[in-house]
């Protein structure tokens, strides 16, 4: 028997050869998401994934971009995850070549390059404390000062137990990703603050779960669109975020706090390797490997470095 009969259901395949190879979840998640969107558009066409062409291929791109009105980001992350699936089944034999790749060699460097010369929103200091001190809910506008704060990624955010937090350094330990090097984060007093006024109301909601933050209707632990949410919805009302833009610029997400905690350390003169290390970057020199930083010192420095926002 052939091994392209042995695999009846190759997008699932594909995802437990993503862990193997140490791919995050969510990213896996993407993936898949993407490859189904592909699936059912060449399952209608009767076109079955061994028999996709560039006609094929160019029939989806214009799809994505004038039926679904896929922005150039989201077009790029479909042709890449079809890209790594079909590397998969070149690699299972059930294709002969990745189609993918000059596709995307000819049309999607070019489509890019039309549109993606912009840059991520970043917010002055001034700007994030109008947005922080805007939010009155205890729980989105903890959300956002730990952003802030933190720089971490909101799948980090979300896996953030209570018993992660330690008050007395004022440290969140985070749970172990393959993104991730450094898992501890610091913050500072203004964070603290509307962390404890947070986990006064979270205790009176007492939820079944160690989670941080909850959705308020489960009371399990909130999803990636509920922190999507709590977020957008307060850039909307600040003019912070226009839906209706497909410019980067315009767009602001819980990344974007990633992207300031990043620019206004660095801005305020914090060494780049004090900053990669609060990033939880992957080092990717092997000398990186022999390169240690103290805690304590990495500690006082955030602290000096970090905004002020003025929270109340």
């Amino acid at each position: 028997m052939e091994r392209v009969n042995l695999i009846q259901n190759p997008t699932e395949e594909f995802c437990k050869d993503c862990r193997l190879r140490g791919m995050t979840e969510e990213s896996i998640r993407r993936y898949r998401s993407s490859i189904k969107v592909f699936l059912n558009f060449i399952q209608e066409k009767g076109v079955g994934i061994d028999e996709v062409d560039a006609y094929i291929l160019r029939d989806f791109l214009q799809y994505l971009i004038y039926e679904r009105k896929a922005k150039h980001k989201t077009v790029e992350n479909y042709f890449s995850a079809l890209s790594a699936f079909y590397d998969y089944l070149v690699f299972e034999g059930m294709v002969k070549s990745n189609i993918i790749l000059p596709f995307r060699k000819r049309y999607l460097k070019r489509y890019k390059n039309d549109f993606d010369n912009s840059e991520r929103k970043l917010l002055n200091v001034e700007e994030m404390s109008r947005l922080i001190n805007s939010i009155m809910d205890p729980r989105d506008k903890a959300i956002a000062t730990v952003f802030a704060k933190t720089g971490i990624r909101r799948g980090e955010l979300l896996r953030i137990d209570i018993d992660d937090i330690d008050w007395e350094e004022c440290s969140i330990t985070l749970k172990p990703t393959p993104k991730r090097s450094n898992r501890v984060v610091f913050f500072d007093e203004e964070c603290a603050v509307v962390l404890r006024r947070w986990l006064m109301v979270r205790e009176k909601l007492n939820p079944p779960t160690e989670a941080l933050f909850v959705n308020y209707q489960t009371m399990e632990r909130l999803d990636r669109n509920g922190v999507w949410f709590a977020i957008v919805k307060y850039a909307i009302r600040l003019g912070f975020h226009n839906p209706d833009s497909s410019r980067l610029e315009d767009h602001f997400g819980p990344h974007c706090f990633r992207h300031w905690f990043t620019t206004w350390l660095l801005r305020n003169g914090m060494p780049r390797e004090y900053v990669k290390e609060l990033r939880g970057d992957k080092r990717r020199e092997a000398i990186d490997i022999y390169h240690h930083i103290d805690r304590e010192e990495l500690r006082k420095t955030y602290l000096a470095c970090i905004p002020k926002l003025g929270i109340i």
